[in-house]
Parts: C-alpha cells; sequence; structure tokens
C-alpha cells in the first residue's frame, strides 16, 4: 500500500514564521498600516494575497497588494542564505522515505524562496515532489495544496498523513481528507490546532522523530 507523508515547510521543517512576522510587520510599516505583530503571527501560512486580506480586510486599497508583497519578499529574501532548519528535520524525511512513504512538500513558498528551503531542509533526496503556490490556483486553508501533493504522491487521502504548524495546514489537511498533525514549532498553540482539526500534536520535528513508532506515520 502506498502512502504519502505531506509536510507544510515554513514553521513546520523551517525555523522561518517569526521572520515572516518582523518582514510582513515591516512591509506594512512602510506602506503606512499599524498591524500588531501578533496578529501578522496568526496570518502566517497564508498565501502572500491572503493574508494581506486577512490582516488588512476587503475594503483595502487592493492596487496596494502586489508592492506589500514585494516589499515583503526583498526584506524576507535578505535571510535565503541562513534559513534555519529545525531540528532533526532532514532525518524525518529520510526516514520516512526509508520505510516507504512518498514524501511531498506542500507550500506556500515558490521560486526562490522554495529553493532556499530546500536548501536548509538538505533532504532532496527524501523529498518525492513539491506543491508549491505556484501549482495552485487557491492556497490554504482551501485544500488545493494539499490535494495536488496528493495527485503528485499518486496516494489517495485515506493514505496520507499531513503535517503542518497553523490552523491553516490543519483546515486544508481536513478539507483533504487527510489525518492532520500538528507541530508547535510554529508558535500557535495546541488548543488552536487542536479546534482547526490536528488529531495529533507534537512539539517538532525531532519530537515526531522520537516518537514516530507511535504516530500516523508509523
Amino acid at each position: 500500500m502506498e502512502r504519502a507523508a505531506v509536510f507544510d515547510v515554513d514553521g513546520t521543517l523551517v525555523d522561518t514564521n517569526h521572520l515572516h512576522v518582523t518582514t510582513w510587520w515591516e512591509a506594512l510599516r512602510q506602506a503606512g498600516h499599524e498591524v500588531p505583530m501578533h496578529a501578522v503571527h496568526r496570518a502566517i501560512g497564508l498565501g502572500s494575497e491572503d493574508l494581506v486580506a486577512h490582516l488588512l480586510g476587503e475594503d483595502r486599497d487592493k492596487d496596494q497588494d502586489a508592492e506589500l508583497s514585494a516589499a515583503h519578499k526583498a526584506l524576507y529574501g535578505q535571510y535565503f542564505d541562513r534559513l534555519p532548519a529545525l531540528q532533526d528535520a532532514g532525518r524525518l524525511l529520510r526516514r520516512l522515505d526509508h520505510d516507504g512513504w512518498r514524501v511531498v512538500l506542500a507550500t506556500s513558498a515558490g521560486g526562490a524562496e522554495l529553493s532556499a528551503l530546500r536548501r536548509a531542509i538538505d533532504a532532496d533526496d527524501a523529498i518525492m515532489a513539491t506543491a508549491s503556490a505556484d501549482d495552485v490556483e487557491e492556497g490554504k486553508p482551501a485544500p488545493e495544496p494539499v490535494e495536488h501533493a496528493l495527485e503528485l504522491a499518486g496516494v489517495p487521502a485515506e493514505n496520507a498523513v499531513f503535517v503542518g504548524d497553523t490552523v491553516w495546514d490543519m483546515q486544508a489537511g481536513s478539507r483533504a481528507g487527510v489525518r492532520c498533525v500538528g507541530v508547535l514549532c510554529g508558535g500557535i498553540p495546541r488548543a488552536d490546532l487542536e479546534a482547526a482539526g490536528a488529531q495529533a500534536i507534537y512539539d517538532d520535528p525531532a519530537h515526531l522523530l522520537a516518537d514516530l513508532a507511535d504516530s500516523f506515520l508509523a
């Protein structure tokens, strides 16, 4: 039986959520928007357009969206050469690949950003495919990124597990019909992940790897 292990990347495998918070906050500040960092943090995991809409509302000046996204990309791009993988992220992916899981990434990142994240994880030999923002019409919390990852893996939802760190991840995975595993290393509270559909929760990739035998990924 073929099985798929689908992973979010930012905040799940690479310790980047707070870099995104800071750079989105600064991009918004430069454009004259005062948005609290805690609000930005809660929006991390959404695609750029959805994140801006979530923070500024539908009545915002939408002509400014592209400028905000470009400013964030420029600010965040300064860190591409030193993005830190979370402990044992690469080891976890390699172990799953060794155990026969088809490992696929499902992320709102694309292009140079995704390349930088994959360099940080340093486990390309274990990653079968990537469903990036460039491949889907709607990002999380829509199920499309997870569904596309399953298509790439050639595995039905009932044979898949999705690991992520945000409520958007858990909602996307739940809507795609997969079992959802949450990690706390992105900074989102356990209760929020559970309410969004997480069926199991671990501290980080190292914790999941240590408890792999008793997890959905056994």
